[in-house]
């Protein structure tokens, strides 16, 4: 640490909404470095968060207390052998997803799905329920088998199904609350290629082929520009062509998965994202166009629309329900918190669940509204932290400790 008043320390989510000063920001280059932090951190009542790459729009890293940066500490563990289709791989948390494609690639294996932007770290999409779109494909947390964190005594624990298996549960997605992640076991698929193909219709025209589109795509997405009525629907599927470098645009693209998945997103905006359930996502995309087109008819960044497969994962947005995600961009310059206010309440009318990762105003008793085990999943996570050291305000708010 140098000299300076810590307080000056400043870290910054990626679109900027999100800063905090801790009293301490450290980085670890070890695992043991790392326990020691947490140890002393609890010791002396501090809170700790860990930091990724800060992809997130809601308020889940700022911390008054202990800022943990563990970006030093990533690359492949090693893999199970013997899965006829696919494998176990166990990656470092701190990972980012862009980093593990090659890596990944090279020994066979790749995700099932990824979202568009692969620039999280691979604990904190975990954290999160991150996701890509495909009717039969699940979010990166439901691929979560086991994984190592250090608790609040700093000592290094394992949780899969024989050991500490109560908490499997909670870990999956854990919204960083339950200890400082260091590995992650996760279940992957052989490696395979994909084409995507872009196009720009009408939203009249888009609108009654939606459903039909999501299941004729292994993935099926687009982006509704409400100030003009079109939308940019992209689709990817599988192929059994050789990859074509350099990979292009999207929409010209051939390749492994890990390069075709992923865009370019360079331009900062915060976002609201909800998950529906799908049978209704419709009628909820007509109540949202109705909203912005009547209140909101300059808005100039898109609204996203993307599918997402049921899943047990606990606080998951697709717990037990096909679920389709609708999301709501803003340039960071822009005002929006009208819009996402207004846009909320169409989402909570047909029981939407926001993104753990995205801009919401719900309390906690509207979050535990419409997850099903959330008094299950915090009284494990009390259990395991009782004193709440992996918890920021926000956070312990919804504990109650």
């Amino acid at each position: 640490m140098s000299s300076e008043d810590p307080r000056t320390i400043r870290w910054s989510n990626w679109a900027g909404n999100e800063q905090v000063a801790p009293q301490r920001l450290h980085v670890a280059r070890s695992v043991e470095d790392a326990q020691a932090v947490v140890a002393s951190a609890a010791g002396e009542g501090l809170k700790v968060r860990v930091a990724g790459s800060g992809h997130s729009h809601y308020r889940l890293v700022p911390t008054d207390d202990v800022l943990l940066d563990m970006s030093a500490l990533g690359g492949v563990v090693g893999m199970e052998q013997g899965h006829a289709h696919g494998g176990v791989a166990t990656l470092r948390a701190s990972t980012t997803i862009a980093a593990l494609g090659r890596p990944l690639r090279e020994l066979g294996l790749a995700f099932h799905n990824q979202g568009d932007i692969d620039r999280q770290s691979i604990a904190g999409a975990i954290a999160t329920g991150t996701h890509g779109t495909g009717l039969n494909l699940q979010s990166l947390s439901a691929m979560v088998v086991g994984l190592r964190l250090i608790n609040a005594s700093g000592e290094l624990i394992r949780i899969n199904a024989s050991s500490n298996p109560e908490l499997l549960d909670v870990a999956r997605l854990n919204l960083g609350a339950l200890g400082v992640v260091t590995e992650v076991e996760m279940s992957l698929v052989n490696a395979y290629r994909l084409s995507d193909s872009v196009s720009i219709e009408s939203y009249g025209d888009l609108r009654p082929t939606i459903a039909e589109r999501a299941e004729q795509h292994r993935h099926f997405e687009f982006f509704w520009y409400p100030q003009h009525d079109k939308a940019m629907i992209k689709t990817i599927d599988d192929t059994d062509g050789d990859p074509v470098y350099p990979t292009g645009e999207e929409g010209s693209r051939v390749g492994w998965s890990h390069e075709v998945l992923p865009s370019h997103r360079p331009h900062l905006h915060t976002e609201m994202e909800y998950s529906v359930p799908l049978d209704e996502s419709l009628a909820c995309l007509d109540a949202l166009r109705d909203l912005l087109h009547r209140d909101f008819p300059t808005l100039l960044w898109p609204v996203e629309y993307r599918t997402l497969a049921s899943d047990d994962v606990w606080l998951s947005t697709a717990y037990q329900r096909p679920t389709a995600t609708i999301s709501v961009h803003q340039g960071i310059d822009l005002p929006a918190d009208q819009l996402f206010a207004a846009c909320e309440n169409v989402f909570r009318d047909f029981d939407g669940r926001p993104h753990w990762g995205k801009v919401h105003g719900l309390g906690k008793d509207e979050l535990a509204a419409v997850h099903p085990r959330w008094s299950d999943w915090w009284q494990l996570r009390n259990q395991f932290d009782p004193h709440g050291t992996f918890l920021n305000e926000r956070l312990s708010g919804w504990a109650g400790l």
